[in-house]
């Protein structure tokens, strides 16, 4: 049996001033599915990503979160979608580990303000 799309971007289009860094693209993924996106530099796959986690948003196209057509104006609210990204290295802090990056942002502390790495 064929599970639901919980992602479907439709006709997504980035423009830069004059500069299309996507143009009309089409990604749908379902539950339980993993992807990778290919391609060279400057292809549009970075700008494609930045979009579905909030950090940009389409010039137009729709996103869609298990169906609901939404509006992913901010990293937090790709996190409360259940959206996350993991970057590439140069977005990371090199002192921490990844699993310190992941959480970066969302940290859960004990008291005191201490990270609490079992949690997160």
């Amino acid at each position: 049996m064929t599970k639901p799309n919980v992602i479907e971007m439709h006709d997504i289009t980035k423009k830069f001033g004059e500069f299309v860094a996507n143009d009309h693209i089409n990604l749908d993924v379902r539950q339980g599915e993993i992807h990778a996106l290919l391609g060279e530099n400057g292809a549009g796959k970075s700008t494609l990503m930045n979009m579905l986690s909030g950090l940009l948003q389409p010039t137009s196209g729709t996103i869609k979160v298990k169906r609901q057509e939404v509006t992913i104006d901010s990293p937090s609210k790709a996190t409360k979608l259940g959206i996350g990204m993991v970057h590439q290295h140069f977005m990371l802090v090199e002192a921490f580990t990844v699993a310190e990056n992941i959480i970066l942002g969302s940290e859960v502390t004990k008291a005191g303000g201490v990270l609490d790495m079992k949690k997160a």
